[in-house]
């Protein structure tokens, strides 16, 4: 076999000289003085790291003859060094894409390229090519590590338009094995952080049927790559980093090695903060627009304060629709919760308001009425005491001179000076509305800013 190597680093003068060795040769330029025409038939030009070999080349028929050789006797039921020694699985991962992940099942869909590599002793074979490259109907001829991915729900191997898996021979007897795979897999979401929690969704594979003392897995040295981000369907989510992990699950059938990769994910709060956060808060601002409403203006308080409750209630059960059905408070469930208690307790004020404002004017039409003369010619006087029995519940709240207030907040003029006793709260009803205009902008405010550095700071 004739080889020629020519190395094309020199200068001009010997690449001119080259040249004509070249040409002497016949190889690139047809000389007469170069090899027949089937001699070049059976040589190819293989550039090298710009180096020209001159190498034979690979009829069909050889390589049929080195499948054959190895097959002949090859049993593949059989894991290599069977009885000697565990089989090595060295492992990498090709991560194509992630997403999207889906919160009401706790899974995540990810799509990989999956490559196992091993070796074989009853593979080797001599030959002049050192590396075999083989399409998938090599595979079932061959043995193949059992794997499979444990905490997947689904998994799906690529068809179309053929098997999407590849296997390289090399003649020392390595093999490896790779084929890409789309996995529906489980990642249990921890939610009492929702919509500001993070979440580390695992991977796992390990062998189905052979025991740690069989089979070894071991992740090679550039075990997981991560393909372009900008087309992952992750949507709600931040891609943060991944790490990987190996570990030993003790079963009633053997030792197993497990593989793992976590996926760090970080949930963006864009989507949360204008469908919920922002409207729920507008909505509770539009409940205090009832303070400044004159108190007589019942229809008009009374219908925005049944709108604002309403309304919190269809937020609170939307809110709930992009979340599994949990038992326990999420963050979200928290800040609707209040929203919902700030609306109510606005609309509680204005019945609380009216109902008092209201007596007191009945009270105060009846004591008119109570006005008798006790004859003709003198002064009118008040008689108290002079309603029925059944009617005292009317007056509520009454308070005469000599006796006790036994209610916490003053309800009428009368009660002001002189019948409280000491250290009660003097409190007029009709300031309620004045109270609430402070009282409520100034909770809600301390309230957000508890919620908002607890959750995201703390």
């Amino acid at each position: 076999t004739m080889n020629l190597v020519q190395v094309q680093h020199l200068d001009q003068n010997q690449n001119q000289e080259n040249k004509n060795t070249w040409k002497g040769f016949g190889f690139r330029f047809g000389s007469a003085f170069g090899p027949s025409k089937q001699e070049e038939e059976d040589y190819e030009d293989v550039p090298i790291n710009k180096t020209w070999v001159l190498s034979p080349k690979v009829y069909e028929s050889d390589v049929t003859l080195i499948l054959n050789k190895l097959l002949q006797g090859y049993d593949n039921k059989l894991r290599p060094d069977i009885g000697v020694r565990p089989t090595v699985i060295e492992t990498a991962v090709y991560i194509n894409s992630i997403g999207p992940v889906d919160p009401i099942n706790m899974e995540y869909t990810i799509d990989i390229f999956f490559a196992q590599t091993w070796y074989d002793s009853r593979l080797k074979f001599n030959s002049s090519m050192k590396l075999l490259m083989l399409n998938s109907n090599m595979v079932g001829k061959i043995w193949i590590p059992d794997t499979f991915f444990r905490n997947s729900r689904k998994s799906d191997a690529h068809w179309i338009t053929t098997p999407n898996r590849l296997l390289r021979l090399w003649s020392n007897g390595r093999v490896m094995y790779t084929l890409r795979l789309t996995i529906n897999a489980e990642c249990y979401l921890k939610l009492h952080n929702f919509p500001m929690d993070e979440h580390s969704c695992p991977l796992e594979f390990s062998s189905y049927g052979y025991p740690k003392n069989e089979i070894m897995y071991r992740w090679q040295r550039r075990a997981v790559e991560v393909a372009d981000q900008r087309y992952w369907r992750l949507y709600q989510f931040a891609f943060v980093g991944l790490r990987n992990s190996s570990d030993v699950a003790h079963t009633q059938s053997g030792e197993y090695v497990i593989l793992t990769i976590f996926f760090d994910l970080s949930r963006r709060m864009g989507y949360f903060t204008i469908q919920t956060y922002i409207p729920c808060s507008m909505i509770v601002v539009l409940s205090w627009v009832s303070f400044w409403i004159n108190k007589d203006a019942v229809p008009a308080r009374t219908s925005l304060g049944i709108t604002t409750v309403l309304t919190m209630t269809t937020l609170s059960t939307i809110s709930r629709k992009s979340l599994p059905k949990v038992s326990y408070v999420t963050a979200m469930d928290l800040f609707v919760s209040v929203c919902f208690i700030f609306t109510f307790a606005a609309l509680m004020e204005y019945g609380t308001l009216h109902y008092f404002t209201s007596n007191r004017q009945t009270k105060k039409s009846k004591r008119a009425s109570s006005m008798v003369n006790i004859r003709p010619g003198t002064s009118l006087l008040q008689v108290n005491n002079i309603v029925p029995y059944h009617e005292e519940d009317d007056y509520a709240y009454e308070c005469l001179d000599g006796k006790d207030c036994a209610s916490f907040f003053c309800c009428f003029d009368d009660c002001r000076s002189g019948a409280w006793r000491e250290n009660r709260m003097h409190v007029r009803v009709s300031k309620i509305d004045s109270y609430s205009r402070i009282f409520f902008p100034t909770a809600f405010g301390l309230f957000n800013l508890v919620y908002w550095i607890g959750y995201l700071y703390l």
